[in-house]
């Protein structure tokens, strides 16, 4: 089996020089990168040093014991695979191994296809785990978004596959719901480093202290509630796309380390002096003036030139009006499926009520209100009042003044608020309220 990546970083723990040696060659040969150790302390000091994707190890290390130094590998670095190597009197230690988290074990002596094949094997099953949620992730979010007929959607898609395939930065703006997260993640399956990982930060939901240990890692022992080695979303998305979602949100005290790294692809994880290196594209979004922002303090300069080498402005869905119903048809295809439903289409009065709303939640807003539907209807055509947007309208909106209690007020400001949030935790805080009393308020009102 060829390595699916010449990328593969193997770290080989024997205290036999001969088998290092003759070890390191055959993998060097196959393009992976490879660092030795003859004892548990120099693996250790290497692991405290780089990362590694695959460990052959030892079980017999001198007066070291294997399965120790295995259990100190499962807490340092959860994520390495681990490959017992093991004589034939001991198998019965490798099974134990392979309990106490081994991922396979080799009886020496071992050929160099055996040892080929193991290294393909497990560094196959690493990228794949790295990539499985990044993956499930952009298969929830395959809606048909960015297939437009609106001219001014179309110039973006065009630029946006143009500088697909360099590795500048690209800041996405646009308004909430309008498809940011969307196009990022096209823009790196267009890229040339699709075949590894594209890793999201959520920026608005995290403070400055759990933003730094999300993005670069810590280390054991950083803080409290630091019971192992974690490795930030800077070293996943290594060789792929770090995709920073509102990034006007991005915490002020933390700007000047994130500055640092994408200038110099350097960084150090909490509570870690070792400096890093990462090749890592970065993407960013955002709904905010950042500009204006910069000018009241709010976000520096420096990183703002850093992110807008590129700059694509996203149309909000009541200016690509086109693509309003396809939109709403291909949601509607997605959740009949999904919940088992009998819709199958619009009437013709609620595909005008589809165009004529002005979608203040955008691209967002249109699949809940059509999911919402879905679920509602026990006919095979949607009908407008199947929608429930005529109270959401403008025209129609409750206004300050009106004759209305505050309980009407109230109903219509929440239920606007959460029609253009991302989540209910977005929309509270928007509204300033706790998540679990605008839960009863969901429930009071029948939102």
């Amino acid at each position: 089996m060829e390595p699916t990546e010449q990328q593969g970083r193997i770290l080989l723990v024997d205290d036999e020089a001969a088998i290092l040696r003759s070890f390191r060659y055959c993998l060097e040969d196959e393009g992976y990168s490879v660092a030795t150790a003859s004892s548990a302390a120099q693996a250790d000091a290497l692991l405290q040093r780089q990362v590694f994707d695959l460990c052959f190890l030892d079980l017999r290390l001198g007066e070291d014991n294997g399965l120790d130094v295995l259990a100190r590998m499962r807490i340092q670095a959860p994520w390495m695979r681990v490959v017992i190597i093991t004589a034939h009197s001991a198998v019965d230690t490798a099974v134990d191994a392979m309990q106490a988290g081994a991922a396979d074990y080799l009886i020496k002596p071992c050929s160099p296809d055996q040892l080929r094949l193991a290294a393909a094997k497990q560094l196959e099953v690493r990228q794949l785990t790295a990539r499985i949620e990044a993956l499930e992730g952009e298969m929830r979010q395959q809606n048909g978004v960015l297939e437009s007929q609106s001219p001014a959607m179309t110039a973006v898609l065009e630029t946006a596959r143009q500088v697909a395939s360099t590795d500048a930065n690209i800041l996405i703006l646009g308004e909430s719901g309008s498809g940011k997260g969307e196009l990022a993640r096209a823009i790196h399956g267009w890229s040339k480093r699709a075949k590894k990982a594209c890793v999201t930060i959520n920026c608005p939901s995290l403070s400055a202290e759990l933003m730094e240990s999300e993005l670069f890692g810590h280390s054991r022992g950083a803080f409290t509630g630091a019971t192992e080695n974690t490795l930030g979303r800077i070293s996943q998305a290594d060789g792929g796309t770090l995709f920073l979602d509102e990034i006007g949100d991005f915490p002020l005290p933390l700007q000047p380390k994130l500055l640092r790294f994408i200038q110099d692809k350097e960084y150090e994880r909490v509570g870690d002096p070792v400096t890093r290196h990462a090749d890592v594209r970065i993407l960013a979004a955002t709904n905010r003036d950042l500009a204006a922002m910069v000018a009241q303090g709010q976000f520096r300069e420096d990183l703002l030139y850093r992110l807008n080498v590129i700059v694509l402005n996203l149309p909000p869905l009541r200016e690509r009006s086109e693509d309003i119903l396809g939109l709403a048809e291909r949601f509607l295809a997605r959740f009949v499926k999904e919940y088992g439903r009998p819709a199958r289409g619009f009437s013709e009065e609620a595909r005008n009520t589809l165009r004529q709303y002005g979608w203040p939640g955008n691209v967002r807003e249109l699949r809940n209100v059509i999911e919402r539907a879905s679920i509602i209807c026990n006919q095979e055509i949607i009908d407008s009042e199947h929608l429930g947007l005529q109270e959401q309208d403008g025209n129609n909106a409750p206004r300050i003044g009106e004759p209305l209690s505050l309980e009407e007020l109230e109903r219509a400001h929440i239920s606007a608020v959460m029609a253009t949030s991302a989540t209910l935790d977005q929309a509270a805080k928007i509204l300033g309220i706790d998540t679990s009393t605008l839960y009863r308020k969901r429930k009071q009102y029948n939102l």
